[in-house]
């Protein structure tokens, strides 16, 4: 059923590809003014349905409604839709004046909404100064702009966005997150943007749907998504984790793991039966590190190495079995390699699994 209030709604919406389901009945209801990030690997189906909310492909079964308008079957320029590439497909010959003019030009409109269009998308996204250059005296960044801008100019109803920062290198990857999120809090419209990077996701939607082989695996806000994942694909894909096997004590209140001798209490409001072998997945940052020279319970390491990521310090660790882990702490009081550890963790921070889900 769709929410009350949504904007789109994806019903229930299939693909296939002769004997291949790239989609598997997928629903989503997105708010009017919200920001929602498509999160999954290479080939999970994220770009066909991307697809689909566009009008470039149409879904083997469900419906795609906007605004209660069943839209499934309508072709692309009458959605009302925006959309940005990986590739910014600027035309080279062509200064940013008249690549944000081009789209208003294939829809024949008068040269006065046009003037007007271009001031308005040129101020909202610093482009000013930048309308009788070539994309060749462009920045990357400034390229970006005038992809969104291109987008952005015909004022469509929704914004669609294909791994655009795909091409961008790290530091300017992390401005446009910044920037790109600021543009769609101040238009005021839906932005969907598909992309395999979860950093991107985390740092700018409001919230994650995240597709796995075809399925949407989960759906919820960014936190949520991130510190409560609710199957084992997304804990391991949503952050970067370490993984253990263990089996469930005769009290079925605790877990032993099963390469090392290392014990802890079940989370509260879990519940499996004693003997049940499960998957434990920890996030690195939330390891707790302690010298082994001053005792207590933990899974015995060496650090091997200490790489340094600005204000944290990733710690490469091999335990006693030779498996290896990294833990992320705060730059201080650092550990010099070949120290001897224990690492473990509270039972509210890791999340635990039947084995083989």
């Amino acid at each position: 059923m769709s929410q009350t209030g949504s904007y789109i709604q994806i019903d229930n919406v299939s693909r296939r590809y002769g004997s291949v389901r790239a989609l598997d009945s997928v629903s989503v209801d997105i708010a009017k003014e919200e920001f929602i990030a498509i999160l999954g690997p290479s080939g999970s189906g994220k770009s066909t349905l991307l697809r689909l909310i566009a009008g470039l492909d149409r879904p083997t079964e469900g419906r795609i409604h906007f605004e209660g308008e069943d839209v499934t079957n309508l072709p692309p320029h009458k959605r009302g839709i925006g959309m940005v590439f990986q590739e910014f497909l600027l035309f080279p010959h062509r200064t940013v004046r008249e690549n944000l003019a081009f789209p208003l030009r294939m829809r024949k409109e008068p040269q006065s909404v046009i003037d007007e269009r271009l001031e308005w998308v040129a101020g909202v996204l610093s482009l000013t100064t930048l309308l009788d250059r070539y994309p060749s005296q462009l920045s990357g960044g400034q390229q970006q702009r005038v992809a969104l801008g291109r987008g952005l100019v015909a004022r469509p109803t929704l914004l669609l966005l294909d791994e655009p920062l795909a091409n961008l290198d790290r530091e300017l990857r992390q401005e446009m997150e910044i920037e790109i999120r600021r543009y769609q809090k101040q238009l005021g419209i839906p932005f969907i943007y598909v992309t395999h990077n979860q950093e991107e996701a985390l740092s700018m939607s409001d919230r994650i749907a995240v597709i796995n082989n075809g399925r949407l695996e989960a759906l919820g806000e960014r936190q949520a998504i991130y510190d409560h994942p609710q199957t084992p694909f997304v804990a391991r894909f949503v952050g970067k984790s370490s993984k253990f096997q263990g089996v469930v004590g005769q009290d079925a209140r605790t877990v032993r793991l099963a390469r090392h001798d290392y014990e802890f209490t079940l989370p509260a409001g879990m519940t499996f039966r004693a003997g049940d072998a499960v998957d434990i997945y920890v996030k690195n940052e939330r390891f707790d590190i302690a010298l082994k020279s001053e005792g207590g319970a933990g899974i015995p390491c060496s650090v091997v190495d200490v790489v340094l990521r600005g204000p944290f310090l990733e710690y490469i660790l091999e335990t006693d079995r030779g498996d290896s882990l990294i833990a992320v702490k705060p730059k201080r009081n650092p550990l010099p390699v070949q120290e001897r550890v224990l690492i473990s963790w509270k039972p509210s921070e890791c999340h635990i699994f039947k084995a083989g889900g």
